[in-house]
């Protein structure tokens, strides 16, 4: 099984079991937007929490950029290793992680031009929290399927100094009341 990323000719293979969005036309969409936001460029150093099995690693990976995803579930850190040599990604690479226990996360960060996040419904309180003001990224770029934990998280960010620049919505997931939100922080 698999999904494609039309946009960055990136072919996704997943494996039953594993966390995939299910609107393939509105995640195209979503991921598009997402890096647009982030504006990754040649010889960036970019980190993607939370990654999954890549799909907003490889499509920033297409930029030029080096791009680290982090993940804290090793099946999805080895499926997203398979997917960026299919896809030819070799600017990308990936750890497992746990994100969601501050001790030692800003080794993922430090140094990095610009961050995605892009959590579970939780959000990413420890890594926002975490941020210090010499490692933090320029910019950051913030998916979250929960209002509530993205509105937490982003007054953290606002709190370390970071102003909110843009926000989009999307509804993967018609007739409920789940949205996706992408919210865009500079410092």
């Amino acid at each position: 099984m698999s999904y494609r990323l039309d946009d960055f000719a990136v072919e996704m293979p997943f494996d039953v079991g594993s966390f995939t969005q299910v609107n393939e036309r509105l995640n195209n969409v979503m991921v598009r937007r997402a890096v647009e936001m982030l504006s990754p460029q040649r010889g960036e150093r970019v980190v993607d929490l939370f990654c999954g099995l890549g799909n907003f690693t490889l499509p920033l990976a297409r930029s030029g950029a080096h791009v680290t995803g982090v993940e804290g579930l090793p099946a999805l850190t080895d499926r997203a290793r398979r997917n960026a040599v299919l896809n030819g990604c070799g600017n990308a690479s990936f750890e497992t992680a746990d994100l969601f226990c501050a001790d030692g996360l800003s080794r993922f960060w430090r140094g990095a031009d610009k961050m995605l996040l892009d959590p579970p419904r939780a959000g990413a309180y420890e890594v926002v929290k975490s941020l210090r003001p010499s490692e933090m990224p320029a910019r950051v770029v913030y998916v979250s399927c929960n209002p509530a934990s993205f509105a937490r998280d982003a007054a953290v960010l606002g709190e370390k100094g970071y102003k909110f620049k843009s926000l989009g919505v999307m509804n993967l997931f018609s007739q409920t009341a789940h949205v996706e939100s992408v919210g865009c922080f500079e410092r």
